[in-house]
């Protein structure tokens, strides 16, 4: 019976069954930050001399012309990937060995986080026992944008004393369709903006788009 292999979801299988690339090699990643560190490359020596084989072999048959290259080169294969999960698990298992040394549990979290992301002093991960000045610095940084915002804020109420609420304002020109932001005039074109249009016969505001008034009916 098999030794079983425990392992994260943090990696990626590179391995190749077959070809001159055919070969073992795992890629394991932080928990925290992503960054990614890759076991060695360890050859699949049997996917190998199949490939080998059956390139040999094919080029050989297309000289002389003949068609049962094709079997020698299944053979080939099948004889390659008889072996290849086995290889595959002690590779696998190997790798995860070395990967031990590029990472640590976090024993709160059950994270893997690479040597940047592990507070060693509380053998925890950053994310779960951050580091002390590093926090400090970011309170500091986050109080004094608080203050410059309220202060903001407050010089912002102080000038909506001035702001005339009741004048219309157009946001977007009718004339081309750009972004007035409220001016008095657009920018794109010149037209004059929020100009109160009236019916000509019971003189009630009209919407820019109206054909007719909607009051009386009359035709703009």
């Amino acid at each position: 019976m098999g030794t079983e292999i425990y392992f994260s979801n943090n990696h990626r299988d590179l391995c190749v069954e077959q070809g001159t690339g055919a070969g073992f090699q795992f890629e394991f990643s932080c928990s925290r930050c992503w960054d990614t560190w890759r076991s060695p490359f360890e050859p699949f020596r049997a996917g190998r001399m199949a490939g080998w084989l059956s390139r040999g072999v094919n080029a050989a048959w297309s000289v002389i012309g003949g068609s049962t290259g094709q079997s020698v080169t299944n053979a080939a294969d099948g004889l390659a990937g008889a072996n290849f999960g086995s290889q595959r698990d002690a590779a696998f298992t190997r790798a995860i060995e070395r990967a031990q040394g590029h990472f640590n549990r976090c024993p709160r979290c059950t994270s893997y986080v690479c040597a940047r992301c592990w507070n060693q002093g509380q053998g925890l991960c950053l994310t779960c026992s951050p580091d002390t000045a590093a926090e400090a610095q970011a309170a500091q940084q986050r109080g004094l944008n608080d203050m410059v915002a309220q202060r903001a804020y407050d010089v912002g109420q102080q000038q909506g004393t001035g702001y005339d609420v009741t004048t219309p304002r157009q946001l977007v020109c009718p004339n081309c369709r750009t972004e007035t932001r409220g001016g008095a005039f657009c920018h794109g074109c010149g037209h004059h903006l929020a100009q109160p249009v009236s019916c000509s016969a019971c003189h009630q505001s009209l919407p820019h788009d109206a054909a007719f008034c909607p009051s009386c009916g009359a035709r703009r």
